[in-house]
């Protein structure tokens, strides 16, 4: 992989512990930032990959955010393309909306520090392959998706059966955030209050946990990534992402 797109839907959800991978790997990156310029290529001929990232959006309002639709094309082609795609909560449920999934809101929002247990396949999962389960991600959101046709589920927590999946050889949904650090963490208190308040959540508490979490997260997160980094575009006739031998 020689470059990689990032779609960024806010200015606090940045690519966190995305970006040191990425150049460790020697792969190039090219941020479109939406929540200043919507403007998005027609096809992906110039990426080797594809992140999408998370935003306080939903994959349904469209209406409101007429980039969304750009996005869905460019997942679609992303994948008729074999190209390696990474979803990241919004990101995963627009990849789950492209491969024909549901998307709706949650029994209720999941924000905060809580377990993922991974599932039989996502124990074998090329990306996730000697994580130790559960561990305890970064959450935030309050939509949710059904497995798309013909993916893999890989991880569910105690609110959400479906917290990742796998498509094919090269595209992963994540509705946790693994590439949370504390300026992230930080920075979405910040810009999403009324949306603490409405779960019952303190911000202080929410940082509190995450000096007790993140380490071990960092941990996961750095491993995850630095095998996704290692996948191939199809066209280059290559396997994807071999896992290293090392417990996270």
């Amino acid at each position: 992989m020689r470059r990689v797109w990032i779609l960024q839907h806010h200015a606090v959800e940045r690519p966190g512990r995305l970006g040191p991978a990425l150049r460790a790997g020697g792969v190039a990156s090219r941020v479109f930032r939406l929540y200043k310029d919507p403007r998005l290529p027609r096809d992906v001929g110039g990426a080797d990959g594809l992140i999408v990232l998370g935003g306080p959006m939903g994959v349904n309002d469209g209406h409101r955010y007429p980039f969304l639709r750009d996005e869905l094309r460019l997942i679609e082609r992303a994948l008729a393309r074999d190209l390696p795609v990474l979803g990241i909560c919004l990101g995963s449920q627009l990849l789950a909306a492209a491969l024909g999934a549901r998307v709706s809101p949650g029994r209720r929002k999941e924000i905060g520090w809580k377990p993922v247990a991974l599932t039989e396949a996502g124990a074998c999962d090329p990306l996730f392959r000697g994580v130790v389960s559960p561990f305890t991600a970064f959450h935030w959101h309050g939509d949710v998706f059904s497995l798309p046709r013909g993916a893999v589920r890989l991880a569910a927590s105690d609110l959400t059966v479906c917290q990742a999946f796998r498509y094919g050889r090269n595209a992963w949904g994540l509705l946790f955030h693994l590439e949370a650090t504390a300026s992230l963490v930080a920075g979405m208190i910040a810009a999403f209050p009324g949306e603490l308040r409405a779960a019952g959540l303190r911000g202080e508490a929410l940082l509190r946990e995450a000096a007790v979490h993140l380490p071990s997260l960092r941990r996961i997160g750095r491993e995850v990534f630095r095998r996704w980094t290692g996948c191939r575009p199809a066209r280059r006739r290559r396997a994807c992402c071999q896992p290293g031998p090392e417990t996270v």
